[in-house]
């Protein structure tokens, strides 16, 4: 299996610390408002991540934190924590908006077949996602190593980490500190006891503009909350053990949340945070980032208004190649969702006896497509590849139905397929009484050469969604 390190800038083998097993960590939600398509985008990468590596056999624990605390509006550590935004705007307490965004990214995860993390249960809310506010403690002991180690400083506003004690900080970037102190803009800094512009908050005090802040603990150097970075690094290091073996994520977060993540773990513990870093592409509006802040964006709500499901959206995405930028339209979404009805329109045929006779596609060819699509998808998760070689047998399967006898085989390359795309293709279900009376209707119209009829019947079910095919074995019917 080959996969792309953003470290190193390149497509490696990947290996792994242990034999046939994967830690993996992926950066979650900041839950103060809904999940809009673009961040959804790195769910199907995830996913898509997790199955293949499945795929090949490996057993996979997989880490996924929320941010119900310390996430500012901007990445240099300005502005105003985004839950405590969220809360204002709404009228809610902090904890009234992380539970409903929560619940509200959940839903999505469900709408979306994405896989949940496997590697962690909250004692506290009952699921498998790893909240900051249940890793206090451990943050806190975090924050104590970096400054007995002479890597973090205190002032009157925060604690920070010292990027200039760190000569690896920024590798992920690829540009040299220097360059990127040249670029930073310290008039926009509140605090300027801050060494460095590119030094980071560790802890921040609640005092100043945090003097009210909602949610604060106690900790050895005064009252106050986490940093947003230090969170990943106190889970991590917690539940699965450092280094892990993959750390994934958008590619917003290669120039800062990432770089953090990594200086902390490494000046804490004195060993890398992950071999593998895998990042996903953005999803564009006109060109644009998707973001809530160009007032651009889509939730699966809004796709659903216009008559779109979450699996359709799935498809789409599933059609870019992850690090390559994909640009959202309703008519790229459109073409999504026929291409994914007419993989659905073959699925339905093994509840079809005349779909199968001896001229169709034969179990080998199946099974031909599937190592096919699984060496794509091992490439670099190259699920564009994939999906056109899945289209291919779609359409002998059309034309030509299945082979006789390969009822078994064929549901197991449909289940198969699940595995490996995540689009529920064994959810089709078969026609209902109705539909089955209809169709039965039509088969002795045909039979007594009543063509009116038949016409007549193929029409009404067309009304409900089915179209029809006359072959020498039947009726095979599709679902439009």
């Amino acid at each position: 299996m080959k996969l792309y390190n953003t470290l190193t800038r390149k497509i490696e083998i990947f290996k792994t610390i242990n034999p046939k097993k994967v830690s993996l960590y992926s950066c979650g939600p900041t839950v103060y408002d809904y999940y809009h398509i673009g961040n959804l985008r790195n769910a199907v990468f995830n996913d898509t991540l997790r199955r293949t590596l499945e795929l090949n056999n490996f057993k996979v624990s997989q880490i996924m934190n929320i941010t119900d605390v310390g996430h500012l509006a901007a990445d240099n550590d300005e502005g105003e924590d985004k839950l405590e935004k969220g809360a204002f705007r709404e009228g809610k307490t902090v904890e009234e908006v992380a539970k409903h965004y929560t619940l509200s990214f959940k839903n999505d995860m469900l709408s979306m077949n994405i896989l949940p993390p496997n590697a962690y249960h909250s004692p506290t809310y009952n699921d498998n996602y790893a909240r900051a506010t249940e890793f206090i403690d451990q943050q806190i002991e975090m924050v104590k190593i970096l400054i007995d180690k002479g890597y973090a400083y205190i002032t009157h506003q925060a604690i920070y980490f010292d990027v200039l004690k760190l000569p690896s900080y920024g590798e992920l970037t690829g540009q040299n500190l220097k360059d990127k102190e040249n670029g930073a803009r310290k008039e926009v800094i509140t605090d300027k006891s801050k060494k460095h512009p590119y030094d980071f908050a560790l802890w921040f005090f609640a005092v100043d503009r945090f003097q009210k802040h909602s949610m604060i603990w106690k900790s050895p150097w005064g009252v106050g909350f986490p940093g947003w970075h230090l969170e990943c690094s106190a889970i991590i290091h917690t539940l699965l053990g450092d280094p892990i073996d993959i750390h994934t994520g958008g590619v917003d977060h290669i120039g800062t949340h990432h770089p953090n993540e990594m200086a902390q773990t490494q000046a804490a513990f004195g060993h890398k945070l992950a071999n593998y870093w895998i990042h996903n592409e953005f999803i564009l509006v006109d060109g644009l980032k998707m973001a809530k802040s160009k007032q651009n964006s889509y939730t699966l709500k809004d796709l659903a208004v216009k008559g779109y499901d979450a699996l359709e959206y799935r498809m789409m995405v599933l059609q870019a190649h992850y690090r390559k930028e994909l640009n959202f339209s309703w008519e790229g979404l459109e073409a999504a969702r026929n291409r994914l009805n007419k993989i659905k329109s073959i699925a339905v045929m093994r509840f079809q006896p005349s779909a199968f006779n001896d001229s169709g596609v034969s179990a080998k060819s199946l099974m031909e497509c599937l190592e096919n699509m699984q060496l794509s998808l091992s490439n670099d998760l190259n699920t564009p590849t994939a999906l056109s070689q899945l289209s291919e047998i779609v359409n002998s399967i059309e034309s030509l139905g299945l082979a006789s006898g390969t009822k078994v085989q064929y549901i197991k390359f449909l289940e198969k397929l699940d595995s490996m795309l995540g689009l529920a293709l064994l959810e089709t279900k078969d026609l209902d009484n109705t539909l089955q009376a209809i169709l039965k209707s039509r088969t002795n119209a045909r039979q007594n050469k009543l063509w009116n009829v038949s016409d007549e019947l193929r029409i009404e079910l067309h009304s409900h969604g089915i179209s029809i095919r006359d072959t020498d074995q039947g009726q095979i019917w599709f679902r439009i």
